[in-house]
């Protein structure tokens, strides 16, 4: 009997690790690196593959498709909360970006869609 629990709690601990992204980043601040041309340059061109990327950015890459892909359903709110202020701040004022990361993570225009219907059922403004 306490093999299985030893097991069952084992599994809890495994399959729980894939049910959320870490919040190790979850206390950046993503304010600073919107309003900041040069941080916010920095995330994109990692995001792009067309520089140096912190491990910040490197986690962002790493789950970014799936992210979208789940409309975030491993997120914390944290992280939801980020990616609502992030695609409402490079719609409005950084369209350029937002064209080519949506082309480079989104090309069939499912994702985004889906992740916002999400959002929107959720209360959150899009």
């Amino acid at each position: 009997m306490k093999l299985l629990f030893v097991l069952a709690a084992a599994m809890v601990v495994v399959l729980g690790q894939d049910l959320s992204y870490t919040n190790k980043y979850d206390n950046i601040d993503v304010d600073e690196i919107l309003k900041s041309p040069r941080l916010f340059t920095s995330y994109y061109k990692c995001l792009m593959d067309m520089g140096p990327c912190t491990a910040e950015g490197n986690e962002l890459k790493k789950h970014l498709p799936d992210a979208l892909s789940n409309a975030c359903a491993k997120c914390t709110e944290k992280q939801r909360e980020f990616a609502v202020k992030i695609l409402n701040e490079l719609i409005a004022n950084h369209p350029d970006e937002w064209t080519t990361l949506r082309a480079k993570y989104d090309p069939d225009n499912k994702l985004v869609e889906k992740f916002r219907e999400t959002a929107l059922a959720a209360g959150v403004k899009l």
